[in-house]
């Protein structure tokens, strides 16, 4: 079947005669990976689509699914694509009593404080130190209008529910628990402590103040996505209660040089 594939203000749009049969949209993350979504497509579209986006980009492009969704699965498979990563989806009580994070206090030596009421170039930096740890988000390095973009002006942004963990003696950020205020169910974004301040509960320690703010509002439950190799997280996350609700795959199609096209 012949697909036309022509770029539009939005991104790319397939056409078999005068019908659209699919469109494709696409962007480079701050740590230089290219993710690409697809819409309405049908199967005849997937390929050219992702020639047209990846002859662009000239990068291995980045889709992300439902891992029930077995048929968009097998037409990404057919258009190069390949599994790279899967993620566990979950949902959070915020109930002290079933987390078991009542009553904690933070080490005297730190301070906890909201996201408002620090600088915000530093905790940009401590937000990319913090993400190259997380699967998937190595080499991520924000542009302070891009975190500013993604952060602070965000609608889902809540200062009470963005904590930061601050050495008291030196000033130095070491860890943050973001949730995102999104409609509906809240999302918890981040929890993470720099490599030189963990196991020293601080991570319980943030969650607990966060999730304490969530609960006092009648918010029951937040949900969160990890890595499926991420053991540190599931441990974390299901030992306060966490149940399995889903997952998601990411695939990866090899930039044209390093690949069929």
């Amino acid at each position: 079947m012949n697909v036309v594939v022509t770029m539009t203000p939005g991104g790319w749009t397939a056409h078999h005669g005068e019908s659209a049969v699919g469109k494709a949209a696409a962007f480079v993350r701050p740590d230089d990976r290219c993710v690409v979504s697809f819409g309405s497509c049908r199967a005849e579209a997937y390929g050219p689509l992702a020639r047209a986006v990846a002859q662009h980009f000239q990068r291995d492009l980045h889709t992300e699914i439902d891992e029930s969704d077995t048929e968009t699965h097998r037409h990404l498979a057919e258009s190069g694509f390949a599994v790279h990563r899967r993620e566990h989806l979950y949902a959070i009580p915020t109930d002290p009593a079933i987390t078991g994070l009542a009553g904690g206090t933070a080490p005297p030596e730190f301070e906890i404080v909201t996201a408002d009421q620090v600088d915000e170039d530093r905790l940009r930096e401590l937000d990319d130190e913090l993400r190259q740890d997380v699967p998937g988000a190595d080499g991520w390095k924000w542009s302070p209008p891009g975190f500013r973009r993604e952060t602070h002006d965000s609608p889902s942004f809540d200062p009470a529910l963005y904590l930061v963990a601050v050495e008291r003696s030196t000033g130095r950020y070491a860890g943050l628990v973001r949730v995102w205020n999104d409609p509906g169910v809240p999302r918890l974004g981040l929890i993470a402590v720099g490599r030189p301040y963990r196991r020293r509960g601080l991570a319980s320690i943030l969650l607990a103040r966060a999730f304490a703010v969530l609960h006092e509002r009648g918010k029951t439950e937040v949900t969160a996505e990890a890595d499926v190799t991420n053991t540190g997280s599931t441990t974390l996350l299901t030992g306060l209660g966490a149940r399995r609700t889903g997952g998601s795959v990411e695939l990866v199609r090899p930039r044209p040089e390093a690949g069929p096209v």
